[in-house]
């Protein structure tokens, strides 16, 4: 496989790749995401994602399993380090093509987790490694929410990225798709018609998780058709996001149980 040397912070790629740790428009325009670090390239080889570029540490050897027709790069370590978001880099980067993000028209899962908001995008990171684990089909996002191939949100996927689907939806789009697969949404959410999360048929449903600064949005409670409370003590307000999309996926995956 042919290798490229790259020692100049104003090579192009160097560029590229920094203005694709740097902003959302620039990672959708060109279709594409920075991953860091070894872990993260075995996930993606291993779940067939398509990487376009790898980037690293001419110390060390150029990495295993690496696909033919990808860039392969090697750069000094000082340069590594500046196109890195991490405070210590792991020997190599790569470039990932991003998945499609609009909602498939069939959503032929059974349960799906809506984020309204969730602006922190370590907190959706966290979310989409849980929802993997715990058997959801895939993650939506509401408009508001944090990019969810930015770097930090990738990086707190711990490769869920590569396994389980995730989308971005306006309200309308998920109403109307979730109808057509016969499918109830629920909020995680105070209301008149609020149940307790345990005794709640989750098995075939999508609920919504908030932010934690104004939970979830009139707007989308308006298209719920119940909401859903996580019992707690009486003097703790409210959990965080990630967190309370744990309690509620684990109820879906124990139900099947």
């Amino acid at each position: 496989m042919d290798t490229e040397t790259i020692t100049s912070r104003q090579n192009p790629l160097a560029a590229h790749i920094r203005k694709l740790n740097a902003s959302r428009s620039h990672r959708r325009e060109r279709e594409e995401f920075v991953c860091d670090g070894p872990k993260l390239l075995a996930e993606a080889l291993r779940w067939g994602a398509e990487l376009t570029t790898v980037v690293w540490d001419m110390a060390g050897p150029a990495p295993d399993g690496v696909p033919e027709g990808v860039r392969m790069v090697r750069v000094p370590g000082e340069l590594l380090s500046a196109l890195s978001t991490t405070q210590t880099p792991q020997g190599v980067l790569f470039l990932c093509r991003t998945p499609r993000l609009a909602l498939p028209e069939a959503m032929e899962g059974r349960r799906y987790l809506v984020l309204d908001g969730v602006q922190d995008p370590g907190n959706v990171g966290t979310v989409l490694r849980t929802a993997d684990a715990f058997g959801a089909d895939g993650l939506i996002l509401l408009p508001g929410c944090a990019d969810p191939f930015a770097p930090k949100t990738v990086r707190a996927s711990m490769g869920a990225c590569f396994r389980l689907p995730v989308w971005e939806a306006d309200r309308e789009t998920l109403t109307a798709a979730l109808e057509r697969a016969g499918l109830p949404l629920y909020a995680a959410a105070l209301g008149t018609d609020t149940g307790d999360v345990r005794q709640v048929d989750l098995r075939r449903a999508a609920v919504v998780i908030g932010s934690e600064g104004r939970g979830v949005s009139p707007e989308v409670l308006a298209l719920c058709g119940g909401t859903l409370k996580i019992p707690m003590r009486a003097r703790c307000e409210s959990l965080n996001a990630a967190v309370a999309a744990a309690v509620v996926l684990w109820e879906g995956w124990r139900g099947e149980a």
